[in-house]
């Protein structure tokens, strides 16, 4: 768990901190998949800057999930720029007004990154935009093989509109 002391700043209201730090991501699962991160550490800018009634807290890097397209089970790799903020109140009367990775002048990062993270992915992990996934009757991938099959199975019921349909 990487943390980050506030002890050490002592900022007025209106001065800013801005520092890098390095943040260790750690795997994401997603939805029932495992997504890990390449590299594991990266680079991030904190900017900590305190206001009159608070402190607002910034956290900006990039992160690259590696992991396994949703459509067709490939391997994927998205590429996620995370911008996060948080605030923390002077006197806190709600939970609206604290943050959860502030506890005792120590700003979790290695939570807050995975959050963060978490909330920038896209919808859906594709290999590529265009994946056309699995087929549902064989399993076969559609992006190397592309093919269809026949209904084999028809409904006795609807014999006598299928005889309609061939004459016209």
């Amino acid at each position: 768990m990487k943390t980050f002391s506030l002890r050490s700043l002592r900022l007025r209201s209106g001065e800013e901190y801005r520092g890098e730090v390095e943040l260790e991501l750690s795997p994401l699962e997603y939805a029932g998949q495992r997504y890990l991160p390449v590299p594991a550490e990266v680079p991030a800018e904190l900017t900590v800057t305190r206001a009159s009634t608070g402190t607002v807290f910034q956290l900006s890097f990039r992160a690259r999930l590696h992991g396994p397209c949703y459509r067709c089970l490939a391997d994927a790799v998205v590429e996620v720029p995370v911008n996060a903020r948080e605030y923390q109140a002077t006197n806190p009367d709600s939970d609206d007004l604290r943050t959860p990775y502030l506890v005792d002048d120590r700003l979790d990062l290695g939570a807050w990154a995975r959050d963060a993270v978490a909330l920038a992915l896209p919808e859906q992990i594709l290999c590529r935009d265009d994946c056309a996934g699995l087929c549902p009757v064989c399993g076969k991938d559609l992006n190397t093989e592309p093919h269809e099959h026949e209904e084999e199975h028809r409904d006795p019921r609807w014999a006598a509109l299928e005889q309609l349909r061939d004459r016209l």
